[in-house]
């Protein structure tokens, strides 16, 4: 598995440079070597406390497998909240590569497509920053498969990220299987579902006081209430396994194919550590018909995002 670095932003509760800085060392003690951030996490602030263990723990250099994502705007101008143009792109770059102190990126992807310019033209575009040096392979977040074979068949297209768990799973509708075909990576993200497949899945309160999570329509009631009662056979299973919930959503991704990669983001190091446990434990076939009898296909309440937060993601199925 990775870390999903958004937890290195204040996208679900203020995070010290401490917290950071302790799960990174725990990550180089478990072997978890891949960071996913993007330049929006807290306004290039995830990317800057990475940048500063790099440089307080040069070492680390040749351990982590950083990816990082461009193409969201700052958003002052309405009207273009998402900018793929070749200038526009290359600029985030290079303000990443700035803020994380390297000279590349392992991977880089379009954050979330810009309708003004076709994929295979941002595949041109990124397929030139490889050549550059400036980053070693590049992904896409949050398109459709058809998307994906058009810039594949531009240049090889190392990984494409969405979301994907227990509670969210559209992307075996096609794009599962897509990236086997292509030898593309499936980054997972949010593979605990946001913390329903935890064993503290987030109250009422606490959602209404975290910006993204109280407009989403799984953590507003009546949903939210509903979730959490229909999640609790999970959280018992996982006991069984001896696994915490959240570990046993990782083991359950890891066992849906060799290409999933899930980068669930913590500030915890505790956590962290049960989620590395449920990457190590290889789920039999029994078991993952188990995992799928407690939570079938279509037992969430609520669509995954509201309508203001669908925009931007492909919608393909």
């Amino acid at each position: 598995m990775g870390i999903g670095a958004m937890s290195f932003s204040n996208f679900y509760g203020e995070v010290s440079r401490d917290e950071v800085f302790a799960i990174l060392d725990a990550a180089r003690d478990l072997g978890v070597s891949h960071i996913d951030t993007a330049s929006i996490y807290g306004m290039g602030g995830s990317e800057s406390h990475i940048g500063a263990y790099l440089a307080k723990n040069p070492e680390a250099l040749n351990f982590f497998h950083i990816a990082s994502k461009g193409g969201i705007t700052d958003r002052k101008d309405p009207s273009r909240i998402f900018n793929n143009e070749p200038a526009y792109l290359e600029g985030q770059l290079d303000a990443s590569l700035e803020r994380m102190g390297v000279e590349q990126i392992a991977l880089y992807y379009i954050h979330r497509r810009d309708p003004h310019v076709p994929i295979e033209a941002v595949t041109e575009t990124l397929a030139g920053f490889v050549k550059s040096g400036k980053i070693g392979g590049f992904g896409y977040s949050e398109i459709s498969p058809t998307s994906l074979k058009a810039a594949h068949a531009v240049h090889p297209v190392a990984a494409v990220q969405s979301e994907y768990s227990l509670s969210t799973r559209t992307p075996e509708l096609g794009m599962v299987q897509t990236c086997a075909a292509l030898g593309t990576t499936f980054v997972a993200f949010s593979p605990v579902g946001r913390s329903l497949l935890t064993d503290k899945p987030h109250g009422l309160e606490k959602a209404q006081n975290m910006p993204f999570l109280a407009k989403n329509p799984r953590f507003t009631e009546p949903n939210l209430g509903m979730n959490i009662v229909a999640t609790a056979p999970f959280r018992a299973l996982a006991a069984n396994f001896g696994l915490t919930a959240a570990g046993l959503a990782i083991a359950w991704c890891l066992a849906k194919g060799d290409h999933i990669l899930p980068i669930p983001g913590t500030r915890n190091v505790e956590h962290f550590k049960g989620l590395v446990a449920g990457s190590n434990y290889g789920l039999s076939a029994e078991e993952l018909s188990a995992v799928e009898a407690v939570l079938p296909i279509g037992w969430v309440n609520g669509d995954r995002y509201s309508e203001e937060q669908w925009v931007g993601p492909e919608r393909y199925a």
